[in-house]
């Protein structure tokens, strides 16, 4: 079974870490599961909004609640917002589905429901990035254009950057693998060292929501990454 474990005394949080991202000193991550009890039968904004309290708590737990939360509006495409200066306050980037920054205490965040969040770590720079790769995204090879723009951006070397898949649909759930996909694409703009969790949302609805398992009613992991 595809290593990850739970944040500590995380039973209640749901936080998912990921090993080979723990590992890393000077960031903090984490993948927020299903939350049970809450109703999540509505559409995206209604979701989104019953889920913040605990997303806020999520990023309290993981040492992120005095950081700006900055998302990315996700309309499945491949433009990347480049943050390289100190943000104070929340901020949603409009027609982006990536992130990359290498500004300490912001936590980069992306809403998954099948989907895959792509985690990028450059320890050296540092510099971070958190993409939103799903069927449109990988087409678009979003996952190689955010390391290919922290290598313009910030000098990363692809070669030593560390890239984790988080839990996303997979075959014979969904008909395309496209967490295959991105692999392939990461690898071909250099990357490495590059880790898949390898589970399938749709495969345990208990522990994650899946937008294809439940028809579009359902609600939103939540992916957190920022520079410690």
């Amino acid at each position: 079974m595809p290593e990850t474990q739970r944040a500590t005394g995380s039973e209640r949080s749901h936080i998912e870490l990921f090993p080979a991202l723990k590992v890393i000193k000077n960031i903090r991550h984490g993948f927020v599961e299903r939350i049970p009890g809450i109703d999540v039968s509505h559409e995206k904004g209604e979701v989104l909004k019953r889920l913040e309290a605990v997303h806020r708590n999520a990023r309290r737990e993981l040492g992120m609640a005095d950081w700006p939360l900055l998302t990315a509006q996700q309309v499945h495409g491949n433009k990347i917002a480049v943050v390289d200066r100190s943000m104070h306050a929340d901020k949603e980037f409009a027609g982006c589905d990536g992130l990359i920054t290498n500004q300490k205490q912001v936590a980069l965040g992306i809403h998954v429901a099948d989907c895959c969040a792509v985690y990028i770590v450059d320890p050296e720079t540092p510099a971070i990035g958190l993409i939103h790769s799903g069927k449109k995204g990988t087409e678009f090879a979003i996952a190689s254009e955010a390391i290919q723009q922290m290598r313009a951006s910030f000098g990363s070397d692809p070669a030593k950057l560390i890239v984790q898949l988080s839990p996303c649909i997979r075959p014979p759930h969904y008909e395309i693998d496209f967490a295959a996909k991105i692999i392939e694409q990461c690898r071909a703009a250099g990357a490495k060292q590059i880790q898949d969790s390898g589970i399938c949302t749709a495969c345990d609805i208990d522990r994650y929501y899946s937008y294809r398992a439940e028809k579009g009613k359902t609600g939103r992991m939540l992916a957190l990454l920022g520079l410690d």
